[in-house]
């Protein structure tokens, strides 16, 4: 496992949830034909093919060289762009914002509001939904506790999950009207009886920089036993997900 190197293949075949949920989050977007709309944070592009659906205007974006590749393989009609969500100008103006499940990745989440307020023109929506604060929780304290007592590395993630006050917080301050805010537990169920060894792998491969592979492989089988008794049921595992949506128009 490496830092910043997504795998597209596994988030497509293991991780569908991802984008599945986010199938929900369009109908708070309600994109209209001709609209001009930015996903922000796209993967593999399924969400922005289903925006482009309804006869509106796309762009995906991503942090991801490999994801974006897949999503203009996944779908050579639409446009699909390398970027940093943190920093980034576009040169046309947008409609609407919509992004699912990316944001979390943005440390920077300030720099994030500022660019997404400016890609909007006066009255552009924005609408996301991703990590909000407690999500996974109970798999980080897991993992850092395994890289502590076995193999003596002190780690943390890089997310950002924030409480509902301090985005709103935050989107008010950048000259956005927040509409709606709702923090919510949804615990997903994952695939397989690798379920958490896949997510883990998919998403956590920062907290095991410095593992030689064998490392990884026995921390990883500490980890799913120390989570089985909490994160595995009738035969699956699951993740401790909570969500942030929010629904916000730019003044």
């Amino acid at each position: 496992m490496s830092d910043n190197q997504w795998n597209p293949a596994l988030y497509q075949q293991k991780h569908s949830f991802v984008f599945e949920y986010g199938k929900d989050l369009l109908a708070l977007l309600d994109a209209r034909p001709g609209e001009r709309i930015l996903d922000v944070g796209c993967g593999t592009g399924q969400l922005t093919h289903s925006i482009a659906a309804v006869g509106a205007n796309v762009v995906g974006m991503d942090v991801s060289p490999a994801m974006i590749e897949t999503a203009r393989r996944n779908f050579p009609e639409l446009e699909f762009i390398v970027a940093d969500a943190s920093n980034f100008m576009l040169p046309e103006k947008f409609d609407a914002v919509f992004s699912n499940a990316a944001l979390h990745w943005v440390t920077s989440a300030e720099a994030a509001v500022r660019c997404i307020h400016q890609a909007l023109n006066p009255g552009g929506r924005f609408i996301a939904e991703f990590g909000g604060k407690g999500n996974v929780a109970g798999i980080a304290l897991a993992i850092r506790q395994i890289l502590q007592t076995r193999f003596a590395i002190e780690t943390h993630h890089r997310w950002y999950f924030p409480a509902i006050g301090e985005y709103a917080t935050l989107l008010e301050k950048h000259d956005f009207m927040v509409q709606q805010a709702h923090w919510y537990e949804r615990p997903t169920k994952l695939e397989g009886e690798d379920g958490m060894r896949n997510w883990i792998i998919m998403f956590c491969a920062a907290m095991f920089q410095g593992l030689a592979d064998d490392e990884q492989a026995t921390a990883l089988r500490c980890i799913e036993e120390r989570l089985r008794t909490t994160h595995y049921r009738d035969g699956s595992w699951f993740a401790d997900y909570t969500r942030l949506r929010v629904v916000a128009q730019r003044r």
